[in-house]
């Protein structure tokens, strides 16, 4: 399901980042992204989208990130080692996985994550993972 067609769309404030590879939805601490059929989420494109996050939420920025893959795309999955090298503002990831290949897919990447991955059915089990999650917990 994508974020838009979900009940979630009209009932949490969001701003809403379109890229020509997909679009990201960003809230308070998590942002969830949906990238186009067929796209390849190279290093250049990584960087565009860093760019745009750390413009909106700020140089100390620590959120969770939310892939939604409701289209299917090629990531290299080493990009996450060399990502977590240069930047370290993601603090944890939801794979939300619609098929068993999407499942595989969000398994391999798993092993070459340096934070804490989990892989998820559905668009709500994701988002109610990342709000529970101990770094955005308030005392």
């Amino acid at each position: 399901m994508r974020f838009e067609e979900s009940i979630y769309f009209s009932l949490l404030p969001h701003n809403k980042l379109e890229f020509s590879f997909g679009n990201y939805y960003l809230f308070d601490n998590f942002v969830i992204s949906e990238l186009h059929e067929g796209i390849h989420f190279d290093w250049d494109k990584i960087l565009e989208v860093i760019g745009a996050l750390i413009d909106y939420y700020g140089e100390q920025i620590e959120i969770a990130y939310i892939s939604n893959r409701v289209d299917s795309y090629s990531l290299e999955p080493q990009l996450w080692h060399k990502f977590h090298e240069e930047f370290d503002f993601i603090v944890a990831i939801a794979t939300v996985a619609y098929n068993d290949f999407g499942y595989y897919t969000a398994s391999i990447e798993k092993q070459f994550a340096q934070i804490s991955l989990k892989r998820c059915e559905e668009l709500p089990e994701a988002m109610d993972w990342v709000k529970n999650l101990k770094e955005f917990r308030r005392n």
